[in-house]
């Protein structure tokens, strides 16, 4: 794991420091990706934001499902890439984010994820697309394709809440998960 501290300039014009820790790790399948994903959501409270960024096929909607499941979701959590929210329910509300096909900022303002992160946890597909609008505070998950079913996952928590959310995933792999997926915190 990795420490640096970040400065952002916010929309009113203030400037806000933050301590950003950073991680990365490799799973071998979709599998593997899903129970990853379970161990992220089984650690999220109301008011989580989850940003995912990757290509197009990297395993967005894979690592989505598993943290729906870790929520206690029993549906599966299909990519709402024409619906651009479903919301499922679990022992939180998850608010599951497509902004692929959104082109206008406002669009994604009108969204609504601020009132969403109220009520439960709100994870977006595709987030790039809009982080001048999406919340400063966050577990960023970029995940990248490195083979057929292999994937590799830099993940990038800013803010206090994110900071220990992020070592308790660590931990969680650490003591659960080596035998699937490796990285620089599973060795």
């Amino acid at each position: 794991m990795r420490a640096d501290r970040s400065i952002f300039l916010l929309l009113d014009g203030s400037i806000l420091s933050k301590m950003v820790l950073t991680f990365d790790l490799n799973s071998r399948s979709e599998r593997d990706t899903q129970e990853l994903g379970y161990f992220i959501g089984s650690l999220l409270e109301q008011g989580d934001f989850i940003p995912l960024t990757g290509e197009l096929g990297a395993g967005k909607t894979a690592i989505s499902q598993g943290i729906a499941w870790g929520l206690g979701v029993e549906e599966y959590a299909h990519s709402p890439t024409f619906m651009l929210v479903n919301q499922y329910i679990g022992r939180v509300p998850l608010y599951h984010s497509d902004l692929y096909r959104i082109d206008d900022l406002g669009e994604i303002e009108d969204l609504g994820i601020e009132e969403m992160l109220q009520d439960g946890v709100c994870l977006v597909e595709w987030a790039e697309k809009a982080s001048s609008v999406l919340p400063p505070e966050n577990l960023h998950i970029e995940i990248y394709t490195t083979g057929p079913n292999e994937r590799h996952f830099h993940f990038k928590a800013t803010g206090d809440r994110y900071n220990s959310l992020l070592n308790h995933l660590v931990s969680t792999i650490r003591e659960q998960l080596p035998r699937v997926l490796t990285g620089d915190g599973t060795q």
